[in-house]
């Protein structure tokens, strides 16, 4: 059972590193801002996964709290982004005097 529980986990890490290297293509060649903050949310999640992939290796579960703490400011960053775009990108009514 460990053989195919290796593979299965080698197979994971490859795809892992390959979405890692498409999501770096994406942040050098994103258009505009929100393409580079997604890109970053996403490897946030891509390093929880990857986490998640050596706590199964190895068997321990001390990494699940540090995978929970990334995986909370991944997604409190994706927020605050999307709050500071919303704001930029809202447009400026004129008040009458």
């Amino acid at each position: 059972m460990t053989q195919a529980s290796d593979i299965l986990l080698n197979t994971a890490l490859g795809v892992i590193l390959l979405a890692g290297a498409l999501l770096l293509i994406r942040i050098w060649r994103g258009p505009s801002m929100l393409d580079r903050a997604i890109s970053i949310d996403v490897a946030a999640a891509l390093i929880v996964a990857g986490i998640g992939i050596n706590a199964a290796s190895t068997r321990t579960r001390y990494y699940l709290s540090i995978m929970l703490v990334i995986a909370f400011l991944g997604f409190t960053s994706s927020v605050g982004i999307a709050r500071f775009i919303a704001v930029r990108d809202r447009p400026q009514t004129k008040k009458a005097p």
